[in-house]
């Protein structure tokens, strides 16, 4: 395993970034702006290094996007209804950053800092402080994410510290194409999971976990990701595709396995995280040019591993909420292999 770090340009504000390197049998590249994968290299079942993610050659693209690729997501990810929330009573207003609701920590969320950076001997750990009532969110919270490479794994783990209560909800917003450029709907998908959450008009979970048999979110058999997309289905008019949380079984691991045919590539994301948002990309339209042109809609899809959406109002849900003396503790673990 080896690991480099090298600059790679400066905020509009005068922050310095970096870009660090990870390498072994896959290679990932980290910025500590954003908390990002900026790339990772992973080989086809010819043994030929591609890259799977989407993203930009500078750090300036990712400046630029209103699309969240690569990027650690906080406060909270997913959205907040109405940017609003209570604990114990005390109402506390977000940012609404998407239509009626707060999405992804608001106007500057986590993945609109530079992170402090420390090289590790098999990764990298990066850290923020994030003041009382940054965005809205109460209580001063420190938080860290350690990337590690294991061989063909990528180990994400996260922690955070709060002194006040507060809601913490954190992910990362890779958006995977196994076959380095065009679609992503020829993927086959398989997702341990009996349940998803059905949305409203404005993408808040109804409050309740539909089953997924007899649905086209049904991916307890790997299926192809465009195979039902187009099927009608008000839940996917509602998304403009999938854009949903899947309530995971948590009884397997790997809880989630997407494969892409022509490459052989194979991607296994197992997690400590109760759900997984399966987004095929919907809102992606070309604006954004990235590595190899034009990132283009349902060019990527992502499996940001988080709690529910909306949790903070939704009393049914797993609690997001962070106590003093308290730890938040998670982690997603990302392997990638081939089919023969």
């Amino acid at each position: 395993m080896e690991t480099t770090s090298e600059p790679w340009g400066i905020t509009p504000s005068g922050e310095r970034v970096k870009l660090f390197t990870l390498s072994d049998e896959i290679t990932v590249k980290i910025s500590n702006y954003g908390g990002t994968i900026v790339s990772i290299q992973a080989p086809d079942r010819s043994g030929r290094m591609g890259e799977v993610t989407l993203g930009f050659n500078t750090v300036d693209g990712y400046i630029n996007s209103d699309f969240y690729l690569g990027a650690t997501i906080g406060r909270y990810a997913n959205r907040i209804a109405n940017g609003e929330f209570y604990i114990d009573g005390e109402a506390y207003k977000l940012a609404q950053n998407n239509g009626p609701n707060h999405l992804h920590g608001g106007i500057k969320g986590y993945d609109k800092v530079v992170w402090d950076a420390e090289l590790l001997e098999s990764g990298l750990r990066l850290s923020y402080r994030s003041t009382d009532m940054e965005e809205g969110y109460p209580g001063t919270l420190e938080a860290s994410i350690t990337f590690t490479l294991r061989e063909d794994r990528l180990e994400v783990d996260y922690l955070a510290v709060t002194d006040n209560p507060t809601v913490v909800n954190l992910t990362n917003h890779a958006y995977f194409n196994l076959a380095g450029g065009g679609s992503v709907l020829r993927h086959r998908l398989w997702i341990d999971s009996d349940r998803y959450s059905p949305v409203g008009e404005n993408m808040i979970p109804l409050g309740k976990h539909d089953v997924v048999e007899g649905t086209p979110f049904d991916f307890r058999e790997a299926t192809e990701v465009g195979g039902r997309i187009n099927d009608g289905h008000v839940q996917l008019e509602r998304g403009g595709g999938y854009d949903h949380n899947y309530v995971l079984n948590q009884i397997s691991n790997p809880q989630i396995r997407v494969t892409e045919p022509e490459s052989g590539r194979t991607l296994e994301v197992s997690t400590t995280m109760p759900g997984v948002q399966f987004y095929t990309g919907n809102f992606l339209d070309g604006s954004d040019k990235g590595r190899n042109g034009p990132i283009n809609r349902r060019s990527g899809l992502c499996l940001e591993t988080q709690f529910f959406p909306d949790s903070p109002n939704q009393p049914d849900f797993p609690s997001t909420i962070l106590r003093p003396c308290e730890k938040y503790i998670e982690k997603t673990v990302y392997r990638f292999t081939t089919e023969s």
